[in-house]
């Protein structure tokens, strides 16, 4: 009678999840019993750690470091300098593993050619459009592209049929790379057709991230897929007692079908993004479908990825594009980095922000943002700009949404219109301003996305589907509550509370 759930109860038990913390635990407890162990015989050890401590606090002085997160660490290590040090060195350090940087950085050489700006591209532009599209050319380097069309989903239940007809249309190769599976409805039929398509010879792989799938993808996953003849990567595995530093994981969302069509957005392979399971009320999601030149740039995201880690092709003229569409506009795909200082996620918002004459509305889940970006939004409503942010009004992390909150009040008090959505969840990541421009991609409001995270977005310029996202925020300001700044009242204990998570966050 019992069998089943005691067999449920121990296969819990032992999973990977939970083998992982306690491997963790266990790694913690060793450090602290060695110290602990140094520092009753060694009364020279407190010294020397305080001196690190200190020689930590000058290295982030120096280093051209996002100010929240320096001042956070030095806080840290001044209110407790023994561990504070041994924390930073531990977990403070953003870049990725030299191996990890040494692989990208190889691919990234070879292939930088092939995201060169084609001439006549930002034809049509105006100075500020024509300056940003410049700067993520330049900088990323990821070019701007006409002869592109778009379609914009404003949910992910919108977009899914879409993505499952385009996937049986594969002839060549299928690309997919994501933060989250969970089998169910939702993945069960995107791996149905991505096994037809591997027996038929279709080029199909994915990446996914190892710490995202932590607990969702079932035990012997990359062993399955693989003996399908679907080719997979597990991004930075987790590997406990080796390294507890998970800082940078790949959040991007990237579907790539025969280098013509590609999807883009804040929806993972998860049952809640098509909302046929209900998690944190209405899932309110954002993707953008893009076919003809464009496709280009989230084609080389995914070899250069796939090639740092798995190497199997130099060449990748076979990948490129064979259609063309009918122009809509600038299409401009872009992927941002932890491996180097350009933070050009946030510095594409920010431009956004700073550049707006009439409007900018914002959908994030999250918000946990520096001073710069706070200023920016501040600033621009104290100029008369119509700045409006749409977050969730059912959390799916109750600590990261009193963080979110603690930002209201100085937001409202410069004249930002703050809204939540009653019906559920936000997921979209999405800024459109002034008719003109429009970003729908992966990248959240928080420190992570914009500082450790491997991200991507796409931005558009004078297309039709600014007006489709347009429209999409006026259909959803009805649904939404709108903050006031009386709604922000909090006792003493709260505001220190509040204080202290603003202090923190850009460690979380």
């Amino acid at each position: 009678m019992f069998k089943l759930p005691v067999v449920k109860f121990f296969s819990r038990l032992v999973n990977r999840v939970t083998v992982t913390f306690l491997l963790i635990l266990i790694e913690l407890g060793w450090m602290l019993s060695v110290y602990q162990r140094l520092s009753d015989h060694l009364t020279w050890l407190n010294a020397a750690m305080t001196l690190l401590s200190a020689v930590i606090i000058l290295f982030l002085v120096r280093r051209d470091e996002n100010p929240a997160y320096t001042i956070a660490w030095m806080a840290l290590i001044g209110l407790t300098p023994v561990f504070g040090g041994l924390m930073y060195l531990l977990w403070g350090n953003k870049r990725p593993s030299r191996r990890m940087r040494r692989r990208m950085a190889a691919v990234d050489r070879r292939h930088r050619d092939l995201a060169a700006q084609a001439p006549g591209q930002t034809d049509g532009l105006d100075g500020r459009a024509a300056a940003l599209s410049r700067y993520v050319a330049r900088y990323g380097p990821w070019p701007a592209w006409q002869d592109t069309a778009c379609a914009y989903y404003p949910s992910g239940e919108e977009m899914f049929p879409h993505l499952l007809e385009d996937l049986r249309r594969a002839e060549k190769f299928i690309f997919l790379e994501t933060f989250i599976i969970r089998p169910g409805v939702m993945w069960n039929a995107v791996e149905e057709i991505l096994r037809e398509k591997a027996a038929a010879g279709v080029d199909v792989r994915v990446i996914y991230d190892d710490m995202g799938c932590l607990t969702t993808v079932p035990s012997g996953f990359v062993i399955r897929l693989e003996q399908a003849h679907i080719r997979c990567i597990p991004f930075n595995p987790v590997v406990p007692l080796v390294s507890l530093v998970m800082n940078h994981r790949d959040h991007r969302k990237i579907v790539v079908i025969d280098g013509n069509v590609a999807y883009n957005g804040g929806t993972n392979f998860a049952d809640e993004y098509i909302n046929a399971e209900e998690r944190f009320g209405y899932w309110k999601d954002a993707a953008i479908r893009l076919e003809g030149a464009a496709v280009w740039n989230f084609t080389l995201m995914f070899l250069n990825f796939w090639n740092a880690f798995r190497p199997m092709e130099e060449d990748y003229r076979p990948y490129r594009p064979s259609c063309k569409a009918a122009p809509d506009g600038v299409v401009q795909p872009y992927a941002d980095s932890p491996l180097d200082e350009e933070r050009l996620a946030e510095s594409v918002y920010r431009d956004i922000i700073d550049q707006a004459r009439e409007y900018v509305y914002i959908y994030t889940p999250y918000l946990a943002i520096g001073e710069d970006m706070l200023n920016s939004l501040k600033l621009a409503a104290k100029r008369g700009v119509d700045v409006r942010l749409i977050l969730p009004g059912i959390p799916d992390k109750k600590m990261v949404f009193r963080l979110s909150r603690s930002y209201y009040l100085p937001l409202l008090r410069a004249g930002v219109k703050v809204y939540e959505f009653t019906p559920g969840f936000v997921h979209s990541k999405c800024y459109v301003s002034d008719g003109r421009v429009a970003v729908v991609g992966s990248i959240n409001m928080d420190y992570r996305s914009l500082y450790l995270h491997f991200e991507c977005g796409t931005l558009l310029m004078g297309s039709s589907q600014v007006a489709a996202v347009r429209e999409d925020f006026d259909r959803t300001f009805p649904a939404c509550r709108a903050i006031a700044v009386s709604d922000c009242r909090t006792s003493l204990l709260g505001t220190l509370f509040d204080d202290l998570l603003r202090l923190v966050s850009p460690l979380l």
